[in-house]
C-alpha cells in the first residue's frame, strides 16, 4: 500500500479539541494554557485554537498608544492536498472486502472516507474549508477587539492595510476571510484593504532557489533520512499498525498483511483522521475516531510530528539548515515596524498570510515556546526529551502578531516605540537574550528588538 465536519453550530462543536499538554523546559507562562484534550492526536492539522483571550492582555505603558500592527498567519483549515491516503484505504478495504474479511467496524470505515474525501474534492483538494475561513475571520474580528483605537486611527487617517500572500489559493483565500473579518468588524476599512500581493520569496522561501541547500537537505541529508528511518523502525510503529489492522479485518486475513503494507495503511488512515475535523461544515456526518485507539492516533501524530521537527523545526543541535531561511521574514517584521517608527510608511497594518513550512521555521529562528530545543544528535526527539508540537507551534490559522506602540514626543525627548509580540494571540516573550522594558513585561523597546534578533 502506498502513503501518500447552521455554521456557527457545526464550528462550535467541531472547535470542542483542545490543546495538549506538553513536557519540557518551556516556560510555563509561554505555554498555550487551553487544557482540552485532543489536540495531541492531529499534529499539525490541528484546527486553530486561540491561546489568549479577553482581559489576559497587560497594559502598555504610561503614555503609550498602538500605532501599528503587524503578522504572519498561517492559512487556515484546508482540505487535503490530495486523494492518496483516501484512495489507499480505500483499496484496502474493497480488497479485503471481496474476500468477506473485514469485521464490523472495518465495513462502517469505507462510506466514511468516501464522504470525507467527497468533500474534500467539493471544495478541492488543498483549498481552505468553510472551518479555515471561519477561523481567520474571527482572528481578525479579535484583532479588532484588542486594538480599537488603533483600528479607529487607521480609519480616521486613511492609512492603508497591506495584505501579502503566498500566492497559493489557500493563503488568498484565507486573507480575504481575515479582511473580510476586518471590514465586518468596522465597515470603514473597507476602502482602506489593498488587494493582495504575491511575495513568495517571503512567504513561500523553502520553495525558492535560494534555498536549494536546504531542498536538498530534505531530499538526501543523511543524518536526516537516518533519525527519521530509526524513529520509524521503533516497534511501536508495527505495534500500533497491528492494533489498528486488527479491529477492521479478520484475524487471519491480517495474518497474511505484510508488516509494511499494515503500518502504510495505518499512517493513511491517521492522515485523514487528522484532516477529518478540517473538513467539520463540508462533512458534518463524518467521524473518524472510532477507527483508531486514542493510543495509537495520540503515535502516528508523534510520528508525523518528528517529521516535521526535522525538516522544518529546531531539528539538530548545531545546524540551522532547517529555520535560518526564516530571517527573510523576521527582517521584512523588523523593517516594517522600524519603517512606521521612523515615519517612512504610513501603514497600518501589513497582514501576511504563509504555511507551515515557514511559520515553523520562523518560530525556530525567533525562539518561540516549544521551539526552543533541538534535539541531540545521538538521542532522536520525542514527546518525553523536547516540548516540541505541532499542534502548538503551527496548527491550522498559526500566528505571529506584533503591535507597535508609540509615546509621542515631547519636553524636547524622542519618540519612544515599544512591541508587543502574541503567537496564536498569547502574549509571549521574546527570547531570553532580548530585554523588556521591566522584569515581567511583555513589551521591548524597538531598538531592543533590533540587536537581540541579529540573526546569521
Amino acid at each position: 500500500m502506498k502513503r501518500t465536519a447552521s455554521l456557527s453550530a457545526v464550528l462550535a462543536v467541531s472547535l470542542a479539541v483542545g490543546v495538549l499538554s506538553t513536557t519540557g523546559t518551556a516556560s510555563a507562562r509561554d505555554r498555550p494554557t487551553d487544557s482540552r484534550p485532543g489536540r495531541d492526536l492531529y499534529g499539525t492539522k490541528a484546527p486553530y485554537a486561540p491561546q489568549g483571550g479577553p482581559g489576559r492582555y497587560q497594559e502598555a505603558p504610561k503614555g503609550f498608544v498602538p500605532v501599528f500592527t503587524e503578522n504572519v498567519a498561517r492559512h487556515g483549515s484546508r482540505a487535503m492536498t490530495d486523494s492518496g491516503d483516501g484512495d489507499a484505504v480505500l483499496a484496502a478495504l474493497h480488497k479485503a472486502q471481496g474476500q468477506d474479511a473485514l469485521t464490523d467496524l472495518g465495513a462502517r470505515l469505507g462510506p466514511q472516507v468516501e464522504a470525507l474525501l467527497a468533500a474534500a474534492s467539493g471544495i478541492g483538494y488543498g483549498n481552505l474549508s468553510a472551518r479555515g475561513a471561519e477561523e481567520h475571520r474571527q482572528t481578525a474580528l479579535r484583532m479588532e477587539q484588542r486594538l480599537p483605537d488603533l483600528f479607529a486611527d487607521i480609519a480616521a487617517r486613511h492609512e492603508p492595510i497591506v495584505v501579502e500572500t503566498s500566492g497559493v489559493p489557500r493563503t488568498v483565500a484565507s486573507a480575504g476571510a481575515f479582511t473580510g473579518g476586518l471590514v465586518s468588524g468596522d465597515p470603514a476599512l473597507a476602502g482602506l484593504i489593498k488587494a493582495p500581493v504575491t511575495d513568495r520569496d517571503r512567504l513561500y522561501f523553502h520553495k525558492q532557489p535560494q534555498n536549494a541547500d536546504y531542498q536538498a537537505y530534505l531530499k538526501g541529508d543523511p543524518d536526516l533520512a537516518a533519525v527519521l528511518a530509526d524513529i520509524g523502525a521503533d516497534p511501536r510503529t508495527t505495534e500500533a499498525a497491528h492494533r489498528v489492522v486488527g479491529r477492521l479485518f479478520q484475524d487471519d486475513y491480517a495474518a497474511t498483511l505484510p508488516d509494511e503494507d499494515q503500518v502504510s495503511f495505518a499512517r493513511s488512515l491517521h492522515q485523514l483522521y487528522s484532516a477529518a475535523p478540517d473538513l467539520a461544515v463540508e462533512a458534518p456526518d463524518v467521524d473518524l475516531t472510532p477507527f483508531l485507539a486514542r493510543r495509537d492516533a495520540q503515535w502516528f501524530a508523534y510520528l508525523d510530528d518528528a517529521e516535521e521537527f526535522y525538516q522544518k523545526g529546531p531539528a539538530f543541535d548545531g545546524r540551522t539548515i532547517t529555520y535560518r531561511m526564516a530571517g527573510v521574514l523576521l527582517d521584512d517584521l523588523l523593517a516594517q515596524a522600524r519603517a512606521k517608527a521612523d515615519g517612512t510608511s504610513d501603514n497600518g497594518a501589513v497582514l501576511r498570510f504563509t504555511h507551515a513550512e515557514e511559520i515553523e521555521p520562523l518560530a525556530a529562528l525567533m525562539g518561540l515556546p516549544g521551539s526552543t530545543e533541538p534535539a541531540d544528535p545521538d538521542e532522536p526527539y520525542t514527546y518525553a526529551n523536547n516540548p516540541w508540537r505541532g499542534a502548538e507551534v503551527s496548527p491550522m490559522g498559526a500566528n505571529i502578531q506584533w503591535d507597535l506602540f508609540a509615546k509621542p514626543s515631547s519636553a524636547g525627548r524622542p519618540a519612544k516605540y515599544l512591541v508587543r509580540m502574541l503567537y496564536n494571540e498569547k502574549e509571549t516573550a521574546f527570547k531570553p537574550s532580548c530585554k523588556p522594558v521591566t522584569k515581567g513585561s511583555y513589551f521591548y523597546e524597538l531598538d531592543e528588538l533590533k540587536h537581540c534578533l541579529v540573526h546569521g
